[in-house]
Formats: C-alpha cells, structure tokens, sequence
C-alpha cells in the first residue's frame, strides 16, 4: 500500500471519528465540526478524483454531493472546490455545478452558482479580463478569461448563453450586502475559454 494511500486513510479516519464523537457531544458542536472537517474532507475526496482520473469519489460515506471541478481565480488568490449540483446541500459546502446545465469542458453554459455572502463573495471584486482556471476530473486545467459581468433579474429573464460554444457561468445572488435572502436579482460573471483554452501544467 502506498504512503499516499495509507495517509489518506489516516486522515479520513481521524476526521470520521472526531465527527462521530462530536455527534454524541450534542448538535451545536456536530454544526461547528462539520464546518471545520467539511473542507479537508472534500479536499481529500478531489485528490481521489485526480489519482483515478475520474469518477465518483463523495467525500464522506453519507454525501449526496461530491466534487467535480476545482476553480481558481489567481488574481483574487481564490480557490475552491466544484461540487455536484447547486442545491442547499451542496451549497452549503462549496460552489455546485448546475445539473440542467452543460458539462464542464463541453459545448455550451456550464453554470456553478455559490452563496454570495461565503465561497462566492469575492466575485463583487472580479473584473472583466480576469482569468478563471477550471481543474477537471482527468486533472487537466482549463483557462478562461471573464468577458461580462452583470446583473440579472431571475423573475424576468432566464440566464443563458451559448449553446455552440463553451461557456462558464459563475452565478450567485446580489447585492452582497443584502440583509435578506432570497431576492430576485443575481450576479453574473460569464468567461470564455482563452484562444488556445490550453491546459496549464502545474509546475
């Protein structure tokens, strides 16, 4: 077994049993743990994704969400896991890929949204011409460059984009000093890949 391997375990059960004994502790330290532990585990989940170049890999036995993509923002110092789907669950952890939307790396709208006032809050700071690099399962890095961000009204229009070229959406609600949710307005930043949408290799 390699040190790899053999780290991984450790360290996946180290958290699983911090979680369980935190769970017997009562509901409030179980809601602080998760917030703690969540990161590391979805972080370790992605390094599986990447050792097997692909795949379903959920970051702890009972998800029902698991990471897809990792997304960087260099200028922003901003990195932070993709996982699959957009719904509360997911949401509450990282930034989800929108299921109705394309496949990352694919023809069309590939759309992650994200809470405005947690993982998606630096996007108030995004500038059109900014790069966005996109890690996909196979390990490839994808880069785009931002070329709108705007505000939409989700009751009177529906967000798209292209349907024959690729696109990325990173989508979250506005304004980011809101006091209440669930407004009808949201966010946008849309990027295109640049003309090579060349793969970056780590150095």
């Amino acid at each position: 077994m390699s040190s790899v391997s053999v780290s991984h375990i450790l360290r996946l059960g180290a958290a699983l049993c911090l979680l369980f004994g935190l769970q017997q502790l009562g509901g409030a330290a179980l809601i602080k743990a998760k917030a703690a532990l969540a990161p590391v585990l979805i972080d370790d989940a992605w390094e599986r994704v990447l050792a097997a170049g692909g795949g379903v890999h959920r970051p702890w036995p009972w998800a029902d969400t698991w990471p897809v993509a990792r997304l960087r923002f260099p200028a922003e110092g901003v990195e932070l896991p993709v996982l699959h789907g957009d719904g509360g669950n997911s949401l509450a952890f990282a930034p989800g890929r929108a299921l109705a939307s394309a496949p990352f790396g694919t023809e069309g709208v590939s759309v992650i949204g994200g809470h405005r006032d947690t993982h998606f809050a630096f996007l108030e700071h995004v500038t059109r011409g900014d790069t966005v690099e996109l890690q996909l399962r196979s390990g490839e890095w994808r880069r785009y460059r931002v070329r709108e961000v705007r505000i939409a009204d989700a009751a009177r229009e529906t967000l798209s984009g292209s349907d024959t070229h690729e696109e990325l959406m990173l989508v979250t609600c506005y304004p980011f000093d809101a006091l209440a949710a669930g407004g009808p307005l949201r966010y946008v930043v849309s990027a295109r890949p640049l003309a090579s949408s060349a793969r970056i290799f780590e150095i």
